[in-house]
């Protein structure tokens, strides 16, 4: 009980308010930031309906990924192929999530 009222007449005073709740089934929630990715594994989501917009709650334990490794082998061939400098190569690599030919395809293009 939440505060002395039981979840069924808390999900009813919601639902005058006009307010839903449904949850969301998901294994792994991913936050692309300036810094990595914020990785939640095995999260608690909820989608909100109130007022004519739809806000997502997320539960979980994050984790920050910040960014993905590359050999330097497969740095090397895509810089040597496309005559681009390192930091641009890794830029495009993560990208195409390390897809080698598409990031030479790319950079070829620019």
């Amino acid at each position: 009980m939440l505060g002395g009222i039981n979840p069924k007449q808390m999900q009813g005073m919601m639902k005058k308010m006009g307010i839903s709740q449904q949850p969301i089934r998901a294994s792994r929630v991913i936050f692309e930031t300036e810094e990595g990715e914020l990785v939640i594994e095995n999260p608690d989501v909820t989608k909100i309906k109130m007022s004519g917009q739809e806000t997502y709650q997320v539960v979980g334990e994050a984790v920050l990924m910040e960014g993905k490794q590359f050999s330097e082998d497969d740095i090397k061939m895509v810089m040597d192929q496309t005559e681009m400098d390192r930091e641009i190569v890794i830029e495009h690599l993560q990208k195409n999530d390390g897809d080698i030919a598409e990031t030479i395809m790319g950079l070829k293009k620019l």
